[in-house]
């Protein structure tokens, strides 16, 4: 039994922060009916390569992006542009507890699958929409896409190496974080809804928009700036209210110190020999290791050129300092942490009974996460999931096939090659 054991979710969205939020329900133990448009699905189903390795070592025609945010999911292939298809989708939605869809804003109304017509036939729903912009204010039809809402949201400004060293410039982040964390917030909001309806019996619409947490993501630097009334600019990889704590090269490489107080400062230095920095009283405290860092990161950058990356290490983190190698993501992955922690998970997919994952963070001693299926093929679900809560017939769905309002999926070999 897990912690969401019980809760059915209908998933109309695609790409990514939808997709996350529900993949993360349903790590946690929810029912999850992801709807995809026949002969296409998730956009993300065609971003390949990479694509899946097959059991053979081939490539799939499943795309690996997919694959990292649909695990545990049903695949209900339905036209909603059709009449036909979108009677059924009301009549899943009616039987399902939380609705996630990622539609541009008011554009479900057209086919009364928005929150308005669905919650009066059912007043408990917890209807979930993500757009970029939210449902209202002068963007609100604009569409979203992560890499606009991290230049237009100020991420980008406060990201990439200051604009007088070599290589300086705006650059957004390595993995699509407006979407991800996007996700995540619309989780937290979804699990409090349900709680809210199990006190008073009654859903709520929930308005997630990329633009509004890309703004709250900023945490300290939009604080920064309420503080001083300056914008925060890009310091690369040091901290703006921290020295030293970035990346330095050694002889062989590079390696990060995050020392976060002055005890930790006055360690560090005696770890590396030199002890004496700590009573210049230019780097005593932190406020003036931050208003010197021009002074004092040149000292120990030098300083770290004489030695190796393992070396440095072995001296500083036995002294409680943070410090750390930077891995690719192969080394990260084959961290003994990782293995530990059980953050590479199998899970047995059609194509591939050893199809790996990275695993949900989440840890809890009583209602652990589990991988109840990998990410579905297109469609696999749908003859099931329509008989089972929308009480579809052979006949009927031979008859919704034939007109291409469903697609009852692809067969193991139809994905393959």
């Amino acid at each position: 039994m897990g912690a969401l054991s019980g809760v059915r979710v209908l998933d109309l969205s695609r790409v990514l922060a939808g997709p996350w939020c529900a993949q993360t329900l349903a790590d946690l133990g929810a029912e999850v009916i992801k709807v995809e448009r026949p002969r296409h699905g998730d956009d993300t189903r065609a971003w390949g390569p990479p694509w899946m390795a097959g059991e053979d070592g081939a490539p799939t025609r499943e795309a690996s992006y997919f694959q990292a945010a649909n695990r545990g999911k049903q695949s209900v292939a339905i036209d909603i542009a059709t009449p036909a298809g979108q009677e059924l989708v009301r009549t899943l939605a009616l039987r399902c507890d939380v609705l996630i869809e990622n539609y541009k804003a008011g554009s479900l109304a057209r086919y009364g699958l928005d929150y308005a017509t669905l919650s009066a036939r059912h007043p408990g729903l917890v209807y979930c929409s993500i757009t970029g912009f939210g449902q209202t204010g002068p963007r609100a039809a604009e569409p979203g896409y992560d890499f606009i809402i991290q230049g237009l949201g100020g991420l980008m400004s406060i990201t990439g190496e200051r604009d007088d060293l070599p290589g300086g410039g705006p650059q957004k982040v390595g993995v699509a974080v407006s979407d991800l964390m996007t996700g995540l917030y619309a989780t937290i909001a979804i699990q409090a809804a349900l709680l809210n309806r199990h006190r008073t019996g009654h859903g709520q619409h929930i308005d997630m928009a990329l633009f509004d947490v890309q703004l709250a993501m900023l945490c300290n630097q939009s604080q920064n700036y309420l503080a001083r009334g300056v914008p925060p600019g890009r310091y690369g990889n040091a901290h703006a209210n921290i020295v030293p704590y970035q990346v330095f090269d050694a002889a062989d490489g590079a390696f990060v110190i995050a020392c976060g107080n002055d005890g930790q400062f006055v360690a560090l230095c005696d770890a590396i020999g030199l002890p004496d920095l700590p009573h210049d009283s230019r780097f005593t405290r932190n406020p003036d290791r931050v208003a010197n860092r021009d002074t004092l990161v040149p000292i120990l950058a030098a300083h770290f050129l004489t030695g190796r990356v393992a070396d440095w290490i072995a001296r500083i983190h036995p002294r409680g300092v943070p410090v750390g190698p930077i891995n690719d993501i192969a080394q990260a992955l084959a961290e003994p942490q990782a293995t530990a922690r059980d953050m590479l998970v199998s899970i047995p997919h059609p194509l591939n009974p050893a199809f790996k994952a990275v695993g949900s963070p989440i840890k809890m001693s009583d209602t652990p996460v589990a991988y109840a299926s990998p990410p579905p093929m297109l469609g696999e679900h749908t003859a099931g999931v329509l008989a089972r809560l929308a009480d579809v017939d052979d006949a009927r769905l031979a008859a919704l096939a034939a007109t291409g309002t469903i697609d009852l999926g692809e067969t193991r070999d139809d994905r393959t090659g």
